[in-house]
């Protein structure tokens, strides 16, 4: 008998509180976390542990969201993301969805919406 392995999914935000919210949240869910602060901190992590969702904030100090998926694309270019923001907005949501993120939610995150959407990422991806 087959095993299913956890999720791994790695939260990147430079807000402690909102990482550590949402890092508690998503293990709670049975999935394993870790967290980073910015997106040069996500770029060395993913080099040494392959995730299987990555949720990033859009609005971060040093590499925002959409460079961070623009550097995330050359590397890892088939990577599930979820790009969060307290900041939305038309132009946000439309570079970010033709870069290749998975979804766009705005902050604070609804768990059940934020479910809804896991669900919805591993099954079409066959994680």
């Amino acid at each position: 008998m087959l095993v299913k392995q956890p999720k791994r999914i790695l939260v990147v935000d430079d807000e402690e509180n909102a990482r550590i919210g949402l890092s508690r949240l998503l293990a709670k869910e049975g999935f394993i976390v870790d967290s980073v602060s910015n997106g040069f901190e996500a770029l060395n992590y993913l080099r040494q542990q392959e995730v299987n969702l990555i949720v990033t904030d859009i609005n971060m100090p040093e590499m925002n969201g959409i460079t961070f998926l623009k550097e995330l694309n050359k590397s890892f270019p088939h990577s599930n993301v979820i790009m969060i923001t307290a900041y939305g907005g038309v132009e946000s949501y439309i570079e970010s969805i033709n870069l290749g993120a998975f979804e766009y939610i705005n902050k604070p995150v609804k768990v059940e919406e934020l479910k809804s959407i896991l669900k919805k990422i591993f099954k079409e991806t066959n994680q």
